[in-house]
């Protein structure tokens, strides 16, 4: 019986992501104009490598999707970016907190380096409109190369990030809202790159 703690935990993700939880890094790479809705969610690291690569996870407009009731808002409700997962250059895929909606895009990866600073496309909050929060993001290679998400327009890019000073991107740390019922939902708002030697 003692031998089916470990594994029922482990089922249940409390010791099988630890690897990817804890690792050194060495700054955090962040941006002014994140949404100000949601929570922070899990650190997640590449084990022992870097991010090479990232897809998004995103929501395009809901009124007329098949089999779903139209939302409260009028015309729908967008959440736009739902999740943001780092590609490890060990084929480790890593993963903070997401957004319920969307489907994952297409991969972005740098041609022979690594990821090492990044800018996040948000909207302004609408007031008695739909918010959408973050709606896309894009990377810096080391090798300068830059590398764009296949997410929504709304919104504007903020100014790149600090780069790593050395190493590359090994982490991320996503904020993302809960579903709100009958309310509006925003999903992704803003994320937080870790650096690692």
């Amino acid at each position: 019986m003692p031998l089916l703690v470990p594994a029922i935990l482990c089922l249940l993700g409390s010791c099988c992501l630890q690897g990817m939880e804890a690792r050194e890094y060495g700054s955090i790479l962040t941006v002014p104009n994140g949404g100000p809705w949601g929570s922070w969610g899990h650190k997640r690291f590449c084990p022992s490598s870097y991010a090479k690569g990232f897809e998004v996870k995103v929501r395009i407009h809901t009124f007329f999707e098949v089999g779903k009731k139209p939302d409260f808002w009028l015309f729908g409700d967008d959440t736009a970016l739902n999740g943001i997962r780092l590609l490890c250059t060990d084929g480790t895929v890593i993963e903070s907190s997401m957004g319920w909606w969307g489907n994952w895009t297409e991969a972005q990866l740098c041609p022979r380096k690594k990821l090492v600073s990044f800018s996040l496309h948000v909207e302004e909050a609408q007031h008695l409109h739909d918010n959408t929060a973050a709606n896309n993001v894009r990377f810096a290679c080391s090798d300068g190369t830059k590398l764009e998400g296949w997410g929504l327009s709304g919104g504007h890019f903020s100014p790149w990030s600090s780069s790593c000073t050395s190493g590359a991107v090994c982490g991320l740390q996503l904020k993302v809202e809960e579903p709100q019922g009958k309310g509006d939902h925003t999903a992704l708002n803003d994320m937080r790159v870790f650096c690692c030697e």
